[in-house]
């Protein structure tokens, strides 16, 4: 029996119902799962409050409205913004209904908040969990190949593929492993960019049923990958013939990067510690042995980390200047921290749940909300009759 057919098998006897309570109870985006609690040292005290700066009415404004669950953004040349609507099917905050809006589609937002669709995606597989239409990124010769990237989930696999906006993707890697069941689609990753050396990152997760992918090299689940543009194992890569640029990982779901081109990941922790890590090739990050710090050199510690994880639920992260900036889900915070991962700032905990931050061409911080996925309906957020928006924020 393959390893999908596996988690399949476990979740069988699920019903819809009960998946959708697990939907709501179990995923990162609550981050109230129990696993069982592995090895940690606290060897750096864990952020468990920050001071928070007060930005001005002037420093915050709504781009765009509309949205339902936007997953990924990324600009164009002209400072277009691509965003991902994640597509899952979800009770209504008016009359707990399934939305019959529940469509994975490219959304098109302007500067001046002008939002169309760019493109439906019935490929995607919109089972209700953590998956669907997630990461985008727009290829660094955008000008001359027009090539857009996303991460998506189908019907057995996640996977990446590349498109010309308005035609059928074509997909570059397959076979990333997917949790299976209807409505248990946990830990699926799912971010794209583009780094400074021009190779593809993605984030994967380790689908929460098999926490082992994440220390088994072979297996791309619980992963941070390095590709070629067209989907291959990047040159100089630390394992031979293999897309893993580093592994450990339990739901890397913020990539960025600074000036002098080091790599920064958000990460998802189980019960105990969510963490911020400073990625290096090769390295090992430790989940599912270890949460958190260690004393094991096997291990990279994290430059930072929170406790308890109801403050972060770390997703989006960008870098602006000399300080990384992390958007929280269950924290429903903008964080802002140094880059060596100390003196943490709040900077916005006023819109509910916070899911992506990049920095757009101008200079600002876009940030997109995601009040309404399951877990928003569930606690009620900070909702209109608008749905999920986009901040810009001017820090």
């Amino acid at each position: 029996m393959s390893r999908y057919a596996r988690s399949a098998a476990a979740l069988a006897g699920l019903t819809l119902a009960g998946a959708i309570l697990v939907g709501c109870a179990s995923g990162d985006d609550g981050d109230t799962l129990v696993e069982g609690t592995p090895g940690s040292s606290s060897a750096t005290p864990a952020i468990t409050g920050a001071a928070e700066i007060e930005l001005p009415a002037s420093a915050v404004r709504t781009v765009a409205t509309g949205l339902r669950i936007p997953w990924g953004l990324a600009f164009l040349p002209d400072g277009t913004a691509l965003v991902t609507e994640r597509g899952n099917q979800v009770p209504t905050f008016q009359d707990d209904s399934v939305d019959a809006g529940g469509i994975a589609r490219i959304m098109s937002v302007t500067p001046d908040g002008k939002v169309t669709e760019a493109q439906r995606l019935p490929e995607v597989d919109r089972r209700l969990g953590e998956g669907g239409l997630l990461g985008i990124a727009v290829s660094p010769n955008y000008a001359t190949d027009k090539w857009v990237y996303i991460y998506y989930s189908a019907t057995n696999d996640n996977r990446i593929a590349r498109l010309h906006l308005g035609q059928p993707p074509q997909p570059i890697l397959t076979g990333i492993p997917v949790s299976g069941g209807e409505g248990a689609r946990f830990h699926q990753g799912g971010r794209l960019a583009f780094g400074p050396d021009g190779m593809l990152y993605a984030s994967v997760g380790e689908t929460y049923f098999e926490s082992r992918f994440a220390q088994d090299r072979a297996s791309l689940g619980g992963k941070i990958l390095r590709l070629t543009p067209d989907g291959k194992p990047a040159p100089g890569n630390p394992f031979a013939n293999s897309a893993v640029w580093s592994y450990g990982h339990r739901n890397v779901q913020g990539l960025a990067w600074d000036a002098q081109g080091r790599m920064y990941a958000s990460e998802f922790g189980s019960k105990t510690y969510d963490e911020i890590n400073l990625i290096q090739p090769g390295r090992n990050y430790g989940w599912p042995v270890v949460e958190g710090f260690s004393t094991n050199p096997q291990f990279t510690n994290p430059i930072a980390t929170w406790t308890p994880t109801s403050i972060a639920s770390p997703s989006g992260i960008a870098v602006l200047g000399d300080h990384l900036y992390v958007a929280c889900l269950r924290g429903q915070t903008l964080y802002r921290l140094t880059l060596d991962g100390t003196d943490p700032r709040k900077l916005l905990n006023t819109h509910g749940r916070l899911r992506t931050i990049a920095v757009a061409p101008d200079g600002s911080l876009w940030v997109t909300t995601s009040n309404r996925d399951q877990v928003g309906r569930e606690d009620r957020l900070p909702q209109t009759p608008e749905g999920d928006r986009i901040l810009r924020i001017t820090p």
